[in-house]
């Protein structure tokens, strides 16, 4: 099976790419967004209430008419496959986005905006303090590391 992606999220799909179903996207660093018309596809999915599900479950898109968008496989793929869902990784995967001297590929930066949405999806749904407070720290970690990508000092 072909590599999914390299840079930081290398190690983190290395953990999923035995995870993925035939028939979907086999791609080589898949990215949703390559048009202004997919960012705004993408703020319109996020708006539609997208839930990035965990590693059981599929990622829903409650409208339908945008879920059976071509284009949205794309999406589905990263959020089901390529993202990291566990605490563990996303604090891998952080640790080493704060080390990088060099701004955040386009891919690294949709996939980081899009992990958190995951985590703040996830602390949504955690009622135990302690975790919530783990998962609120990785969510503060990511939003440093893309403020800082997107202000350098």
């Amino acid at each position: 099976m072909p590599h999914i992606t390299s840079g930081c999220y290398a190690n983190v799909v290395s953990a999923v790419k035995g995870r993925i179903k035939r028939g979907t996207y086999l791609l080589i660093n898949p990215t949703f967004q390559s048009s202004l018309e997919d960012v705004n596809l993408l703020y319109e999915i996020l708006l539609a209430g997208m839930q990035i599900a965990d590693e059981q479950q599929a990622v829903l898109i409650p409208d339908e008419e945008l879920a059976s968008l071509r284009s949205v496989g794309k999406l589905e793929v990263i959020c089901e496959d390529v993202l990291p869902k566990s605490l563990s990784d996303i604090r891998r995967l952080t640790a080493k986005l704060a080390k990088r001297q060099q701004p955040l590929s386009q891919q690294e930066f949709e996939r980081t905006v899009l992990t958190m949405v995951y985590i703040s999806q996830t602390l949504a749904q955690i009622r135990n303090q302690h975790q919530r407070e783990a998962w609120m720290d990785a969510l503060i970690q990511l939003f440093r590391v893309l403020q800082k990508d997107l202000a350098p000092s």
